[in-house]
């Protein structure tokens, strides 16, 4: 990390944005905090935060001082909101209230202190693509927050909170400048995350793919013995011996078996369920309906 911190502290407001871009995509592994080091404290002789902090200003250092920072008081004061406005708004109808719920209250969370994790642990792992632009926008704003010569400092995050705390240090300028890249960091962040999650059919929060279809809400389960259900169901599946796993959605029993050759489609469907699903080798999803529940417990009273 300080081989790479050194050779990033030579190139200005492009290592600038490097390093704000490597901060983002290191976050999954926590390494963002060795790279943070390098640049926020005196490890290699910069220590920005601290510098900030300690009243000094540009003249008393060798970098423009508060540039490893400023930049991301835009990106998560209004970026981070601008992009949860666009998964709120790309999330199926159905699920809006969850999204609202998630991303939302992370989005708060991101302008007033600059806490940005449960917004971005939120869809990183679902659309690990969308988390590299994510990560890429950073690097752009703080490179261009470098450049136009706004300057702010936090001691614990870049929100809202910080931002007014360093304002009156001597190395804060052009504070007000936050309106006008809030603004744009609020609108690219919102663009881009929407045209993404739309063209490329991302899982956002809000637009997974264990969703339940009206179609199968209103199925009907042929039999109500649903004892007799879940023991023809699990004749079908190879026996209990077969069967690894017992698990239910809305309306289908989500199995995990042992040997799928041994699974007879044909009878599981006598049982009168609407249908088989084989996602897998060894996963099979039979489609029960909105009674799958009393179906999974006698399955597993069953195989016990």
């Amino acid at each position: 990390m300080i081989t790479v911190g050194e050779a990033i502290a030579k190139m200005g407001a492009v290592g600038a944005g490097i390093y704000a871009f490597l901060n983002r995509l290191l976050i999954p592994t926590g390494l963002h905090h060795a790279l943070n080091n390098v640049f926020w404290f005196d490890t290699i002789g910069l220590g920005d935060l601290t510098h900030f902090w300690a009243g000094d200003t540009s003249a008393d250092v060798s970098w423009s001082l508060g540039m490893y920072m400023s930049g991301f008081f835009p990106c998560m004061m209004f970026g981070v909101p601008g992009a949860a406005l666009a998964m709120i708004h790309t999330a199926k109808s159905n699920k809006k209230k969850i999204a609202i719920g998630l991303v939302g209250s992370a989005a708060v969370c991101a302008f007033v202190c600059g806490v940005t994790e449960p917004f971005e642990f939120g869809f990183m792992f679902l659309a690990p693509g969308l988390y590299a632009i994510y990560a890429l926008l950073y690097g752009i704003f703080v490179a261009v927050t470098t450049v136009v010569g706004f300057r702010a400092g936090f001691s614990f995050s870049a929100g809202a909170t910080d931002l007014v705390f360093s304002s009156s240090l001597p190395a804060a300028q052009n504070t007000w400048m936050i309106i006008p890249l809030g603004i744009a960091a609020f609108l690219i962040f919102y663009v881009v995350f929407r045209i993404a999650i739309v063209k490329f059919n991302l899982k956002t929060p809000g637009r997974e793919d264990d969703d339940i279809d009206e179609e199968e809400r209103n199925i009907v389960l042929a039999n109500n013995d649903y004892t007799e259900v879940a023991k023809i169901i699990l004749e079908g599946l190879g026996g209990k011996e077969n069967v690894t796993s017992i698990d239910n959605c809305i309306t289908r029993l989500r199995l995990e078996i042992a040997d799928g050759s041994a699974v007879d489609e044909n009878k599981i469907k006598s049982a009168g369920v609407a249908g088989v699903i084989r996602p897998g080798q060894k996963s099979i999803q039979v489609i029960v309906g909105t009674q799958v529940q009393f179906v999974a417990d006698e399955m597993e009273k069953l195989c016990r």
